[in-house]
């Protein structure tokens, strides 16, 4: 290790000093970057996840717990809603598409509601409840600019700790399809595309936690701030997710319940 000036690293390669004495890492900025890829390298993992809204005068906060296989892009969440008088949310979360149970009034206690993500406005970041572990990861893509802040701790976990912002464009451009139809949608329907984030790596550059601060337009033109925060623990646990039959998913109408 060697102690010098904490840097920040641009995307045209310049940097910048600051005045804290912390540990040299080198190219911070594809660090970040590559936070996805070495997530699918990793397999799987436990998350917990927290959304907090602010609009206007009002403040929520949603939670939510479950196991994610990076590789197959796959993952089963519980999502608490503020109203802690509904049933929890179970989603099952696949590329370009989100299953929910118990999300909507009238739904029948054993159908699934299937949502297609590709055509949320929001790219499915905030519909859900929750931003998905592989999805928050893919964000990094887009990093603008990144500053490395020292280590810390995450749950125990030595991580070194690492602040930016990221551009949704650049992230879809980055990504695959259908994340990429996903993250289109999101840049256009949140108020910019430029998203600040905090996010902690191990030593293994394995993404640890990490915040993203969100403004969404909603239906009412309204700016809505989200800060939504995922962590990641428990790598390697056997993930294991039955998918709805098609005669499981409901096909009528439905109003969601919780805002």
């Amino acid at each position: 290790m060697v102690s010098t000036t904490a840097c920040t690293v641009r995307e045209d390669g310049a940097l910048a000093s600051a005045a804290a004495p912390v540990e040299v890492v080198q190219n911070p900025l594809a660090q970040v970057r590559s936070a996805a890829d070495v997530l699918t390298r990793a397999g799987t993992s436990r998350t917990r996840t927290a959304m907090e809204m602010a609009s206007g005068g009002t403040r929520l906060t949603i939670t939510a717990h479950g196991d994610f296989d990076y590789r197959k892009r796959i993952g089963r969440l519980t999502v608490v809603l503020p109203d802690r008088v509904l049933r929890p949310v179970t989603e099952v979360i696949t590329p370009g598409t989100l299953y929910m149970k118990n999300r909507g009034a009238g739904v029948p206690d054993d159908k699934w509601v299937r949502v297609d993500t590709t055509e949320l406005s929001d790219g499915n970041l905030v519909t859900g409840g929750v931003t998905d572990p592989l999805t928050a990861a893919e964000l990094l893509r887009g990093a603008l600019e990144v500053d490395y802040l020292g280590t810390a701790r995450v749950a125990g976990a030595a991580v070194r700790h690492y602040r930016g912002t990221t551009d949704l464009a650049a992230a879809a451009r980055a990504a695959a399809e259908p994340l990429r139809q996903q993250l289109t949608a999101a840049a256009r329907g949140f108020a910019t595309s430029l998203v600040p984030f905090d996010a902690y790596l191990d030593d293994a550059g394995r993404l640890r936690k990490v915040r993203h601060e969100f403004v969404f337009d909603n239906s009412q033109g309204q700016g809505v701030k989200v800060a939504s925060t995922t962590s990641l623990y428990g790598f390697g646990t056997p993930v294991r997710i039955t998918m709805p039959e098609r005669a499981e998913i409901y096909t009528g109408r439905i109003s969601i319940e919780g805002g």
